[in-house]
């Protein structure tokens, strides 16, 4: 019984040893990937929040029209629609702004 525990601990110290290895090996390995990664994303930030203000400037073009129909056709809830188009661009203005800063 005493042998079968022995040889028990002795192949887990045995496996334990070589994981050890093997993930500091894999470990050790270069970080080009990730600077390659690095550099992929940051090539992506200009493009993709250039284009969230511009999504922006046309969700305040679209907004602005729908509240002067609102405000001509004398609707109640003109200042509801107010808001909720300003929140809108305002969101948006800031979105694209916070993306260049995060990733810069």
């Amino acid at each position: 019984m005493k042998t079968k525990v022995q040889r028990f601990f002795f192949k887990a110290a045995a496996n334990a040893a070589l994981i050890f290895l093997w993930v500091s090996r894999a470990l050790a390995q270069s970080s080009a990937g990730i600077d390659q990664a690095t550099a992929e994303v940051s090539s992506y930030v200009d493009p993709v929040s250039n284009l969230i203000i511009a999504i922006g400037a046309v969700v305040g073009l679209i907004g602005g029209v729908r509240v002067y129909i609102k405000w001509q056709s004398g609707d109640q809830d003109t200042q509801k629609a107010i808001m909720g188009w300003f929140g809108a661009c305002l969101f948006l203005i800031l979105v694209g702004v916070v993306i260049k800063a995060f990733f810069a």
